[in-house]
């Protein structure tokens, strides 16, 4: 048995459950939490490199061989997604101890952000599409728990609109879950690549890819199923909001590129050919909707619905190019929007409000704050040398490449809009002179240089923007991991032979 593929579930699983256990007791919960983050992290680190020295990896749970038994595989991919998700729990960690609220913390949210953080890696690393519906479960029981602990009215609010949908989402995934097993007899990834290309009926299979096209495309927030994202994602305390903004629709499009790379493949004329448009117009509405917005995580609510559109862009053009393109994008954004949020929440305590018609003066009063928003709003609009250019240029790059030029000049064109917003905030909240708060400021940690909070705070962005400005220019040895992701992808019978012939 490979114990690295056990480690980032059974990990956020005991932080949490020991957590339980001192429900009433703060500060062991947020040691518990920062530990149980940092292990989590150091994990993953060493589950990529085993996966880069020894390529796919795979157990099985319970001593049943595959298809039958429990299956955890990791590729390349699954691994980037791993130590992407234990990166940023770590980062919102360490932002959580100096901003999270007492009461809060009381109620369970280091516990119940570990459960989270324990369905995400389970989506990332499970071989079956039921225990994938299992994992994806756990995520949204623990996101809604996350979304509406305070129960603030915008909260609950918020977290009926994004409850409501997520679980019509899982009908059509477990409708689909129902008649895929009827046909083939089996929910293992592996064995349904090779069993789907053995079924006449490659029509039947199609039009079954169109319920988990709906299903992925609700969790993924993509045109026309995007609505219940900034609906919620504004109304939770920054932290949760940052690692929902990071995490929880890229899980969504990692199930669209997994499943629409070793599954559905049998019409890729149509079904991919349908992805780009849905790619398009998800760009499209969602820079729109960020620009007609005034209130600083709004904006960056709807930017995660348009740029979802550059991720499932390269899985619609479906070329090796493309989907390097892909995995690059998810790696950029999955960094930049998380420090995004976390600077909006340091934004929203120096003015006391989320509103840039009242915020004013930033970059007067916090210098280091605006230093961190620039480069991430510029990475995210696609500014050089950033990890933002890079990852768009492959795209656009892939696009002209087979004469897809209406999706390369959309995407060239959201581009330019999503300057324009990022420009928007940074005018209201940065550029322009202070304005007069008609509602006292926010001093839920100090703001004195060199205090303890404040390091605790600016830490994570720092460590975020770092990142940020390596991958930009280290793009290189990032672009070499994306590209020999995408090659898994696209040819996935190292994929297949080590999950149906794996042991324990």
């Amino acid at each position: 048995m490979n114990i690295l593929l056990i480690f980032p579930i059974i990990l956020p699983l005991t932080t949490a459950s020991v957590s339980l256990l001192f429900w009433r007791f703060r500060r062991v919960q947020r040691l518990l939490g920062l530990i149980g983050s940092a292990a989590l992290l150091v994990s993953a680190v060493l589950l990529l490199k085993t996966v880069l020295d020894q390529g796919v990896i795979s157990t099985q749970l319970g001593g049943w061989p595959a298809p039958v038994g429990i299956t955890l595989v990791a590729d390349l991919f699954s691994a980037i997604m791993t130590l992407l998700a234990a990166t940023m729990g770590f980062a919102v960690t360490l932002y959580s101890l100096g901003t999270m609220d007492a009461r809060r913390e009381t109620f369970g949210y280091y516990p119940f952000f570990h459960f989270l953080l324990m369905g995400v890696c389970g989506v990332f690393l499970t071989g079956d599409l039921f225990n994938l519906y299992v994992w994806f479960e756990v995520m949204l029981m623990a996101s809604f728990v996350l979304l509406s602990l305070g129960g603030e009215k915008a909260q609950l609010e918020g977290g009926i609109k994004y409850v409501t949908l997520n679980l019509t989402a899982s009908a059509f995934f477990l409708t689909g879950l129902g008649i895929l097993y009827g046909m083939a007899g089996t929910l293992n990834m592996a064995d349904l690549a090779l069993k789907l290309d053995d079924i006449g009926s490659s029509g039947v299979i199609t039009t079954l890819s169109m319920l988990f096209l709906v299903a992925f495309g609700i969790k993924s927030a993509v045109f026309p199923l995007f609505f219940w994202l900034p609906a919620s994602y504004h109304t939770p305390p920054v932290a949760v909001s940052a690692i929902f903004a990071g995490l929880l629709t890229k899980v969504g499009v990692y199930t669209l590129i997994r499943t629409f790379t070793l599954l559905f493949v049998q019409d890729t004329a149509y079904t991919h050919s349908l992805i780009l448009i849905v790619a398009g117009l998800t760009m499209v509405t969602g820079v729109l909707g960020a620009v007609a917005q005034n209130e600083f995580r709004r904006i960056l609510s709807f930017h995660i619905i348009s740029q979802v559109g550059y991720m499932i862009m390269g899985l619609g053009l479906f070329t090796h190019l493309a989907l390097t393109g892909s995995i690059f994008y998810i790696i950029h954004h999955i960094i930049v929007k998380t420090n995004l949020f976390l600077v909006s929440g340091v934004a929203r305590r120096l003015g006391g409000t989320f509103e840039l018609k009242n915020l004013g003066g930033l970059s007067l009063t916090a210098p280091g704050l605006t230093v961190i928003f620039v480069i991430s709003a510029f990475s995210l609009a696609g500014i050089p040398p950033l990890s933002g250019f890079w990852a768009k240029l492959i795209l656009i790059q892939s696009g002209l490449e087979i004469q897809s030029y209406v999706i390369a000049a959309t995407a060239l064109t959201v581009s330019l809009l999503t300057l324009f917003s990022m420009v928007k905030i940074w005018a209201g909240a940065f550029w322009r002179e202070p304005v007069q708060q008609k509602e006292a400021r926010v001093q839920a940690f100090p703001l004195q240089t060199g205090s303890t909070s404040q390091w605790i705070i600016y830490l994570p962005m720092v460590i975020l923007s770092i990142l940020t400005v390596f991958i930009g220019l280290m793009a290189e040895p990032v672009l070499d991991l994306a590209s020999r992701a995408a090659g898994q992808l696209l040819d996935p019978s190292a994929y297949i032979a080590t999950v149906l012939v794996s042991k324990q």
